[in-house]
């Protein structure tokens, strides 16, 4: 019999790397994105906590990938979610994602990815009852003018990773209608160190 890893090393290491992505984002919401920096955010759309409009849930029944580069406004970040002002098809939305919900983020300016493992509710840890992600604190200035987010939502994170990855130069300047091109692209997975 294996042994039983009363610890959960698994969800500790997740909610450790989830920080690093709160701690990215709170910097990018008081200082805008550094260099050439921009994100996909993935993320359950059917996560407890997660704020979407009815026309965008019809969109994306289950995942939703959001680009963080072009155009964004009053980005907000809690302890425990994100909220951000999108557009999508022209038409403004205002979204708020529980860093719980997040599937997977990446950063192609520097091949950076990350990938997490929603497991199912009973191995999911209890935060003290404390999870309120309805009331984030404003981190950055609604004067200050929309910065780096574009919103391209697609299906899966990995596909936009292998986009990124596998674009020419010259498709640097028009980002809005790339198209996902098979490629590799490295992205850590938290789940194969996990006993099934």
């Amino acid at each position: 019999m294996p042994p039983v890893d009363h610890i959960r090393y698994d969800l500790l290491a997740q909610e450790a790397l989830r920080g690093v992505v709160r701690r990215v984002l709170t910097d990018v919401a008081r200082d805008g994105l550094p260099g050439d920096h921009h994100f996909y955010l993935s993320f359950d759309t059917r996560a407890p906590g997660v704020r979407l409009s009815q026309r965008m849930r019809e969109q994306y029944p289950e995942d939703m990938t959001i680009v963080l580069q072009h155009q964004f406004w009053d980005m907000t970040v809690t302890e425990h979610a994100l909220e951000v002002g999108l557009s999508f098809g022209g038409v403004p939305e205002k979204l708020l994602i529980p860093f719980s919900a997040m599937k997977g983020f990446f950063d192609p300016s520097v091949k950076f990815g990350l990938q997490f493992d929603l497991g199912t509710p009973d191995e999911e840890p209890e935060i003290d009852g404390a999870q309120d992600v309805s009331a984030p604190v404003q981190l950055s200035s609604s004067a200050r003018p929309p910065r780096g987010a574009g919103s391209e939502p697609s299906v899966n994170i990995a596909n936009a990773a292998r986009a990124e990855l596998a674009r020419s130069p010259k498709d640097e300047a028009g980002d809005d209608d790339a198209t996902p091109p098979s490629g590799g692209a490295e992205v850590v997975r938290l789940d194969v160190f996990r006993k099934k």
